[in-house]
């Protein structure tokens, strides 16, 4: 996928009502301070459109960022930050519920997982959740840089085990350093947005035998780096 222009066309807070967008959306979701921003930051090649800070839970809103005139990356408010008052929590978890099970374009979802520890309690649960909905989390595996190489197939088991993840579900390590991941990320963005998959099921193309072929192929990686 080229970044032809993106700009973030739609913000929504507690009380907003949800665009009815005619094109493809993919949504990325993630624990506060997981380096959400910074990830769609490097993804659409910009330094500041999604605002980083040093204090968790800025995201208190769902951005819809449209992309190339052909999609729609949606930003979910970061759940799970400790020091965010209890009835801020309740609304943004509202707010997530009222998106997935209302929007008609949401082609899939990223949940983006901190590699350096294992799994939270409230990544489990959004990652249970998620499922229940009848969803396929893809997961990306942030801040790699942050971890020695050697680490890398031990941490990639503990998310896998941690979150208890369904067969054949694609984890993506990245890196907002050096970028490692990235493309891997983008490509997979371009096949769910022209493949149009079911939004219940895991992305696929429209043709499943190369569908079936890529989701191998990244489970393949992650297998040879076990070795």
């Amino acid at each position: 996928m080229v970044i032809k222009n993106v700009t973030l066309e739609t913000v929504c807070g507690y009380k907003s009502t949800l665009p009815d967008n005619s094109l493809p959306e993919i949504a990325f979701a993630g624990k506060s301070n997981v380096g959400k921003s910074s990830l769609i930051n490097v993804l659409m090649e910009r330094k500041s459109l999604a605002r980083t800070s040093s204090q968790p839970g800025k995201t208190q809103t769902i951005n819809f960022y449209r992309v190339n005139d052909d999609m729609y990356l949606t930003d979910l408010p970061g759940y799970g930050f400790a020091k965010v008052p209890e009835k801020e929590k309740q609304k943004w978890g509202r707010m997530i519920e009222n998106y997935l099970n209302r929007s008609r374009q949401l082609r899939a979802i990223f949940l983006l997982i901190d590699i350096r520890h294992n799994p939270s309690e409230n990544d489990r649960l959004m990652y249970e959740w998620m499922v229940y909905q009848g969803f396929n989390p893809i997961i990306i595996a942030t801040k790699l840089d942050k971890i020695k190489k050697s680490q890398l197939a031990k941490q990639l088991k503990a998310i896998r085990t941690g979150l208890n993840v369904e067969p054949g579900t694609v984890i993506i390590p990245f890196s907002a350093v050096t970028r490692q991941g990235r493309d891997e990320i983008r490509d997979l963005m371009e096949v769910i947005v022209k493949g149009e998959p079911d939004p219940h099921e895991l992305p696929v193309r429209n043709n499943k035998e190369e569908a079936a072929a890529a989701v191998k192929s990244e489970t393949k990686k992650e297998e040879d780096s076990e070795e």
